[in-house]
């Protein structure tokens, strides 16, 4: 059943994470007028680790220290988010940068992965400087662009939560004792996990052509020319095209559907809510008014907050050999 692929996914996003405060720093001013300005490093380990440290070199008089202000930050949770759940047998398209190969995955499976940022020091300004870097770039999120899939073209922006500040201050002892204040950022980062990568292999007749002459009745003049020609549509999302989510619960009648970004749904085209297909006859306010069930998938209830998935011509192109699909048709 399993076999062994690895997309490195979660090592990027705890790299991604670490690399949000890489370039925090605090200012000192000096007798002279002048401004001290101190980069503070972050290392991956956790806060008992940095903690015992301070607390084996407390004495003031040691040559050498671990300095302060740093930061540390940890991986410390993984839990699958069904909130943000798919269809299981959703799948999408996607490509090397130069384009000459095809690869096919199916949707990824949504996991919040929990971290932790530290943050030592021992002036309370230098902590306030620290966290007013911060803050103000979480409300409460802030997305972190990730490339998934190695050398392909998939990257998602991942939103990073900032979801509790605890703040302690390490001030007992003697007087030689060092001061540590101590603040405790928890975030969550809401990523996904993909599954194994495959070749496309194989192709489909990509447009078909049928001509039709009609001949009076002795068979020797001809009437009328029609032609008719189709070319394959696709029946639903390749090329993970999230254009708005479900603003309401919806049972298998409705026709008339909230979403949050009407601005990106377009009249008379289709889209793909879980595994089905819907097509969009208007959009008035914050409502698109829709055909359930297109293309032989079945009108299902879906949940608020279900992605709505658009499918494009570029959809039309990324259709493999054994797919279903439906039929765009003109005559001439």
């Amino acid at each position: 059943m399993f076999e062994y692929f690895y997309n490195e996914i979660l090592r990027s996003c705890i790299i991604g994470f670490g690399s949000l405060f890489n370039d925090i720093e605090v200012q000192h001013a000096n007798d002279n007028g002048t401004q001290s300005v101190i980069q503070v490093p972050i290392a991956y380990g956790p806060t008992q680790k940095f903690l015992a440290r301070m607390q084996q070199e407390e004495n003031l008089n040691r040559p050498v220290q671990m300095t302060l202000p740093r930061m540390s930050f940890e991986f410390t949770s993984l839990q699958y988010d069904p909130t943000r759940k798919t269809t299981k047998n959703q799948s999408f398209l996607t490509t090397t940068p130069d384009g000459s190969q095809t690869k096919r995955t199916y949707a990824p499976v949504p996991y919040n992965m929990g971290f932790t940022l530290s943050i030592y020091t021992k002036l309370n300004d230098d902590m306030l400087q620290i966290i007013e870097q911060i803050l103000p770039y979480f409300q409460p999120h802030y997305n972190l662009s990730i490339k998934f899939l190695g050398n392909l073209n998939e990257i998602r922006d991942i939103p990073v939560v900032l979801d509790n500040i605890q703040m302690d201050d390490d001030y007992e002892g003697n007087f030689e004792t060092r001061r540590a204040l101590i603040y405790t950022l928890t975030f969550t980062v809401k990523t996904y996990l993909y599954g194994p990568v495959t070749d496309v292999s194989g192709d489909i007749v990509r447009k078909v052509t049928v001509g039709y002459s009609a001949l009076s009745t002795d068979g020797s003049v001809r009437t009328r020319d029609l032609t008719y020609q189709v070319t394959p549509r696709a029946t639903k999302d390749y090329d993970n095209s999230l254009i708005s989510n479900l603003d309401e619960d919806v049972d298998i009648t409705q026709t008339s559907i909230k979403v949050t970004n009407p601005g990106g749904i377009t009249e008379n085209a289709y889209i793909y809510v879980g595994s089905e297909e819907m097509f969009v006859e208007k959009v008035v306010g914050d409502e698109m008014r829709v055909k359930r069930g297109q293309d032989n998938t079945r009108a299902q209830k879906h949940v608020n907050g279900t992605d709505v998935f658009s499918i494009t011509k570029e959809d039309d192109k990324l259709i493999e050999f054994g797919d279903d699909f439906g039929f765009n048709g003109s005559v001439f």
